[in-house]
């Protein structure tokens, strides 16, 4: 049984950083590529970033290109998501995803195998 936890959600202040962690068991971690996709209230889940099972090369919607950094540890079955400079509009559930095909880079929904259950993500007033 493929389960997908993600933590470290939380309210954060503008411009400051917050980490998530997905936590990744029943399926050989090593030999896929992840993703991580966020959804607002009211809008449609987006692709956020993507990193290779392979490879150093990364993937990240515009809208977070240099203020994100998504990385991994095989040894541990995780994958990470580093947020810094915070906006507002990043206020949303966050969620960790495995590819339909386990080498391939899913930058829609439509590419995911398996989605975590979601971790909150929420800038404070």
């Amino acid at each position: 049984q493929v389960q997908l936890v993600e933590s470290g959600g939380g309210l954060v202040q503008a411009g400051g950083p917050l980490r998530l962690s997905c936590a990744a068991s029943g399926l050989p971690f090593s030999n896929y590529a992840w993703g991580w996709f966020r959804q607002a209230p009211g809008k449609e889940r987006e692709f956020v970033a993507a990193i290779p099972w392979l490879g150093s090369q990364l993937y990240y919607a515009d809208s977070v290109n240099g203020r994100f950094t998504i990385s991994r540890d095989n040894a541990k079955n995780t994958v990470y998501l580093q947020m810094n400079n915070w906006k507002r509009e990043g206020t949303a559930g966050y969620y960790c995803a495995a590819p339909r095909v386990h080498h391939s880079i899913a930058t829609s929904s439509a590419g995911v195998g398996c989605w975590g259950q979601g971790t909150q993500g929420t800038v404070s007033s």
